[in-house]
């Protein structure tokens, strides 16, 4: 069932083409909330409940607990992670924001940045500031990304933070999620575009979504808390994606699925490794 008072207004809607970002309200409840950070913690043990690994590549149980961990597909580990990362809601949210019918998921990762406390390291869990489609060449740059909070998130905890407009700046060179040095990125990033970063913090309450443009500059600084910030991060694609080959990105899981079901260079991402959200209407 859609939720019809989080759907974003014309007004909202033209914030985020102007902005690139928009934040909606509370999602998910707070018994919901605990289920989802249940499931979080279960996958981290490595405990699959459909017997599916996340996809390999990411963090997984074994690796150091003490570094942000980023692990994608979580959703085929875990039904109620599943729940959310195919939620309607969030669906008919990013069809009104990208103007589509169809929204289907492209795929969706589980981040946690552990607490390191006020004497945190300057670049302890910190995420570089880059676009979403540094990585994703091999589809069309109209994606939009729902970042969903399973806890208060503020900047004393890493919030993300958003470049308003960046997403109108085109694909640029040096985008880097793993570059832990802000400063260093953000000097090299600007010096390229020719335009000075205008930082905006996205603080949310647990349960609340922000979501952004996948050209929008972003990333985040450290956890100074004693408690992890974490969220269920869903990337959702418009009907008419579909695979550019020969890019930067063409080895990303995305191509690497598509071609596993006989997918080549022009065809849509479509499947049952891309369930829709929002179907258009009559489906």
């Amino acid at each position: 069932m859609i939720e019809k008072s989080l759907l974003p207004s014309e007004s909202d809607v033209r914030f985020f083409e102007k902005n690139g970002y928009w934040l909606a309200g509370k999602l998910v409840d707070d018994e919901r909330l605990e289920r989802l950070r249940e499931a979080m913690d279960q996958v981290y043990a490595g405990q699959f409940e459909t017997g599916v690994a996340p996809w390999d590549g990411g963090w997984k149980p074994g690796d150091d607990p003490a570094k942000l961990r980023k692990t994608n597909n979580t959703h085929w580990a875990n039904a109620t992670l599943r729940q959310l990362a195919t939620d309607p809601t969030l669906g008919a949210i990013a069809a009104r924001l990208m103007r589509t019918e169809e929204v289907r998921l492209w795929h969706d990762q589980l981040l946690y940045k552990p607490g390191g406390g006020q004497a945190a390291a300057t670049h302890s869990g910190n995420i570089g500031w880059h676009q979403d489609s540094h990585y994703w060449q091999c589809t069309v740059y109209e994606l939009i990304t729902a970042w969903v909070a399973l806890g208060d998130v503020t900047q004393d905890n890493g919030c993300m933070q958003v470049v308003p407009g960046s997403h109108r700046w085109g694909l640029l060179d040096g985008s880097d999620f793993f570059n832990t040095d802000l400063e260093a990125l953000k000097a090299s990033i600007e010096g390229q575009s020719g335009r000075k970063f205008d930082l905006v913090p996205c603080e949310l309450k647990a349960g609340q979504v922000s979501f952004h443009h996948c050209l929008t500059v972003h990333g985040s600084g450290p956890n100074r808390t004693d408690s992890p910030r974490r969220s269920h991060v869903i990337h959702l694609q418009p009907s008419h994606a579909y695979y550019i080959g020969g890019t930067a990105s063409d080895e990303h899981m995305n191509v690497t699925l598509l071609r596993q079901l006989g997918g080549n260079s022009g065809d849509l991402f479509r499947g049952k490794h891309w369930p829709v959200l929002s179907p258009p209407p009559g489906d």
